[in-house]
């Protein structure tokens, strides 16, 4: 209070402390600065935190998902199509994945429409396959009339894994073919990175040259054009073509939430390849410059070049370096030699550490990244190769879940309104689109080093219950009804060409049982020789 019995003006403001309840305890204002210096002064908990002089060029602002592919989806793409180009190691990876995603024989489509009964419709499923692989040649599946399924498969693949993704659009009509179905693989530098609107009518927005709707279907995508007549769209000057969204299919592995666009498989391994690569160049230039005896030429005092340009200024001497030729050198010169000694025992070693963090980069074992084989035994390079083949199933399902399943789903349905699908010469039923829609996938599968040790333990699981028959059948790429009706066509064959019986059980039963016999005869052994000859029975 002031002299007048004014309140005075207050030049700070206090805190205001209000009391709940009398039962919480009150905490003192020393207490308080005391535990705000404790938490906010001191070192951060973990070391990534940290900001130091070894941190500073360290990115400590999270990017979201659309800003990670606009700042760095065009640049990973350019460089990772030009390492595709000029190095070994990224085209042996691009075949790598060709090969074991899709391998020789491509992702195969196994029918499984069921009777009411729950038995196999074999004559429809057969029908089926039979379409399929019709559909499935190249003036029939490609738009441009070249590409069987098969390549469009690995095309398809070998895109995703160098730009990061891949489009396909789906043509139908009378310029799809005689099928009316057919495909259309593009180039995903088509649809631009750059082509960006937040607010369109009704919510809708354009996201990465992709039209979504206000919950982020997409709902069109665009892609360029040099036809101006074709583009219904036009932006910055250039002209696009909208194709709605149920005629593409746009494929890539999603590694972060909201991503609409994808990235090179190859894009933690770029920086690394690109450094091997110019490091090998410089050691083999200065191999060949050790190898050709390289070196200067150094005058005595008093001797020298006489020879000048029309400068006035002294011509250099040169002399071309010959395997096998040695020059005679002018009077008052000595040769000082130039002997580069690397690369060293050193490249070598270098070299393959290099390889094995871009291996790891690139989710393949190192042995067969580097086709390098030395110092590998059996169970090194089994391990690596078992890590290396779940990956490659793990993308196998991939490509049926986002390519192969969509794809089969559209040409079905056409394919049976149209009455393409015919078992006995009658068009299967189109009202039976949900039964004939039952499919098995089997992509490609490998064989081991050792297959003889491999099939006695797959009939040694079987016969422990531990595996069915089909199951084994599928794991080595094969279709357990393709196998059965040719084992079924090979017994009626022989049996039409007059081959006694006794000899077909003694081809067919007999092996099968003596196969089964060893098996669980080395179950047995197996068994005996832990926990005291307690096992699996081999019986």
């Amino acid at each position: 209070m002031g002299w007048f019995g004014k309140r005075e003006p207050r030049t700070r403001q206090e805190p205001r402390v209000v009391e709940a309840a009398s039962n919480v305890p009150k905490v003192g204002k020393k207490r308080v600065q005391k535990l705000g210096r404790s938490v906010g002064a001191g070192k951060r908990l973990f070391d990534a935190g940290g900001s130091d002089r070894l941190t500073g060029s360290w990115s400590s602002t999270p990017l979201t998902a659309d800003d990670v592919i606009r700042r760095n989806q065009r640049v990973l793409v350019a460089r990772s199509r030009e390492q595709a180009a000029n190095n070994d190691h990224a085209k042996a990876f691009l075949r790598m994945v060709r090969q074991n995603i899709v391998g020789p024989r491509g992702i195969q489509m196994q029918s499984q429409a069921k009777d009411p009964d729950g038995s196999l419709d074999l004559e429809a499923n057969a029908a089926i396959e039979a379409a399929w692989a019709e559909w499935s040649k190249p003036e029939n599946c490609d738009v441009t009339g070249r590409l069987p399924l098969r390549q469009i498969q690995g095309l398809a693949v070998q895109t995703a894994a160098r730009d990061g993704e891949f489009f396909v659009q789906v043509v139908t009509g009378r310029d799809a073919g005689p099928w009316g179905f057919a495909l259309n693989v593009l180039d995903p530098q088509r649809c631009p990175l750059d082509l960006d609107e937040v607010s369109r009518p009704g919510g809708r927005f354009i996201r990465h040259g992709i039209e979504f709707s206000k919950f982020g279907r997409p709902t069109a995508y665009y892609f360029t054009t040099t036809a101006a007549e074709e583009s219904d769209y036009s932006y910055g000057g250039r002209s696009f073509v909208r194709i709605p969204a149920d005629q593409i299919i746009h494929c890539f592995v999603s590694d972060m939430i909201g991503q609409k666009r994808g990235l090179p498989w190859m894009a933690t391994a770029l920086w690394r390849m690109h450094q091997l690569g110019e490091l090998e160049k410089a050691a083999l230039v200065n191999a060949r410059e050790g190898a050709n005896k390289a070196g200067f030429l150094e005058w005595e005092e008093g001797f020298g070049p006489e020879a000048v340009d029309e400068n006035g200024e002294p011509i250099e001497v040169e002399i071309e370096s010959e395997a096998g030729v040695y020059h005679e050198l002018p009077a008052g010169a000595r040769f000082k030699e130039y002997n580069p000694t690397y690369p060293s025992g050193e490249f070598a070693v270098f070299s393959k550490h290099q390889l094995r963090g871009i291996s790891a980069g690139l989710g393949v074992a190192y042995n067969n990244l580097a086709s390098d084989l030395e110092g590998v035994n059996y169970s090194s390079i089994r391990q690596g190769t078992i890590d290396e083949r779940e990956h490659w199933k793990d993308l196998q399902e991939w490509v049926v879940e986002s390519l192969m399943a969509p794809i089969f789903a559209r040409w079905l349905k056409r394919s049976l309104v149209a009455g393409k699908i015919k078992r006995g010469g009658k068009p299967l039923p189109a009202e039976k689109l949900d039964k004939f829609s039952k499919v098995a996938w089997q992509p490609r599968r490998w064989d081991w080093i050792d297959p003889n040790a491999d099939v006695k333990a797959a009939v040694l699981a079987k016969n422990n219950l531990l595996m069915s028959p089909s199951q084994i059948i599928r794991d080595r790429g094969q279709d357990p009804q393709t196998v059965w009706r040719d084992i079924a066509r090979d017994i009626a064959d022989m049996r039409t060409a007059g081959i006694p019986e006794e000899i077909i059980s003694a081809v067919v039963l007999q092996k099968a049982e003596g196969s089964n016999g060893s098996a669980n005869s080395a179950g047995a052994s197996a068994g005996n020789q832990g926990d005291g000859g307690s096992g699996a029975d081999g019986s």
